[in-house]
């Protein structure tokens, strides 16, 4: 592993850690793949709020979309086997569609550009309102004429994903479930995925959660509804671990043999652009696209009842990071994306030299923490509260064992001053001043400013 890689990887966990804290969140899961292998995963928080239960990396989360990349693998890699083609259209394999539902590709059921309906008339199963759908009742809401028609645009259609589910089933002769765990779960190694959460046999699962509002707290959401036939589009459980590892196969320069180099540059290729939204992204087959700062990824999303979840490739790194959060306003995309911008800190400024490794820490004042953080040659100092991380750090030059220069930073901060490291009776650094402002470890800081000003 690169040493600049190494030493992203200690700031990250410590990083959300404190977002986890920050924003109240009941908890994160996260993972780190370099290579194809898994080299960081952590847990932060609570499992499920109602029993205090810690939430740890081997708790399994409802991952939801990413359920599509899931499907998008298996028909590539029927594909790969010519089993069909992309351009095979739906009537071919499903019975009772409307006419125009019929005539939709395969490849634009996979980049969503059907047209289709994206939750039918009632999408109350996505709020535990009733049942997911089973093929028959697919079949009969896809009877009706698709809203637009087929290329036209990009449409997010779970509907859609389910009726792949059903072509899988039609060209197998098996049932989506079995098919999908044999060929794409199990040949990428995941011992901890499941197609639905019936097929969870061991292990736990993390309980989602709901927003604050309006009840003035959270409420626990169980997450066990099983997705019937529409789990093609929502219904796999996962780890951040297992996510990280198969969508490191999907990479184009992946070694892994899941599917074809050509299947993999298609599937991860830009399709469609969200033409309607402010953020510049795309779909593939199966996979959101797009940058982080010069940076490009793929990846994919998952909201289910009480969580919401996001996993990115950078392949021309060759990283993958996967977030899952237990809450329905977890900040899963914001936190893949600060995870970015700490690597792309790290890969561009190197590994921190011997003379400033030792400056890494959190400290206090009253305005909330900063972080030190050595990277290359110099000492970065932040608050871990902004978005993106380390993008408005001042920079430290070490002069002396305890002595540096600020000699970077915006313009409302420091500037040209000294920074110092201050050292108790027993040698142990007990103050960091930048400037003129002293910071304090966390305890420390707690009882000042209690006995300051009660609590």
């Amino acid at each position: 592993m690169d040493a600049w890689l190494r030493a992203a990887l200690d700031y990250v966990p410590r990083w959300i850690d404190f977002q986890v804290q920050h924003v109240d969140q009941p908890g994160a899961s996260i993972a780190i793949a370099h290579r194809g292998e898994v080299v960081l995963e952590e847990a932060f928080g609570t499992a499920d709020l109602a029993t205090g239960e810690a939430l740890t990396p081997r708790h399994r989360f409802r991952v939801a979309s990413h359920s599509k990349t899931f499907t998008a693998a298996g028909i590539l890699k029927l594909k790969d086997r010519g089993l069909l083609r992309l351009d095979d259209v739906a009537g071919t394999f499903v019975q009772g569609l409307h006419e125009q539902a019929a005539a939709a590709t395969v490849q634009q059921l996979l980049s969503h550009s059907a047209g289709y309906v994206r939750d039918g008339a009632d999408a109350g199963y996505f709020s535990n309102l009733r049942p997911f759908l089973s093929a028959s009742q697919l079949r009969a809401e896809l009877a009706l004429p698709p809203p637009l028609p087929a290329g036209q645009r990009f449409k997010y259609s779970n509907h859609g994903y389910g009726i792949l589910g059903l072509i899988i089933e039609a060209v197998t002769g098996e049932h989506y479930r079995d098919w999908i765990m044999r060929e794409i779960v199990a040949v990428a190694g995941l011992a901890e995925t499941h197609a639905d959460i019936g097929l969870m046999t061991e292990g736990r699962l993390a309980r989602g959660h709901s927003t604050r509002l309006p009840f003035g707290r959270r409420l626990v959401i169980p997450g066990d509804a099983p997705t019937a036939d529409l789990a093609s589009a929502t219904g796999f459980v996962s780890t951040a671990a297992d996510l990280a590892r198969f969508f490191s196969q999907l990479a184009p320069s992946s070694p892994a043999q899941l599917l074809s180099d050509g299947s993999r540059r298609d599937m991860t290729r830009r399709h469609w652009r969200d033409a309607e939204s402010t953020l510049e992204r795309y779909y593939g087959l199966g996979t959101i696209s797009g940058s982080l700062a010069g940076w490009d990824w793929f990846g994919h999303s998952g909201s289910f009842a009480g969580t919401l979840s996001r996993t990115a490739v950078f392949p021309a790194q060759d990283v993958a990071v996967s977030v899952l959060t237990n809450a329905i306003d977890g900040p899963a995309q914001a936190w893949v994306d600060g995870i970015g911008h700490i690597l792309k800190t790290f890969e561009k400024g190197g590994a921190p030299g011997e003379e400033v490794a030792d400056w890494a820490g959190r400290w206090w004042t009253l305005w909330g923490a900063v972080d030190l953080v050595p990277v290359g040659n110099k000492v970065l100092a932040s608050p871990p509260v902004l978005h993106p991380p380390l993008a408005e750090a001042s920079e430290i030059t070490v002069t002396g064992l305890d002595a540096g220069l600020i000699t970077r930073a915006p313009g409302f901060n420091q500037a040209g001053e000294a920074a110092s490291r201050v050292r108790d009776a027993d040698g142990e650094i007990s103050e960091i001043w930048l400037g003129g402002v002293r910071l304090v470890g966390e305890f420390a800081f707690a009882e000042e400013a209690a006995n300051r000003y009660g609590g």
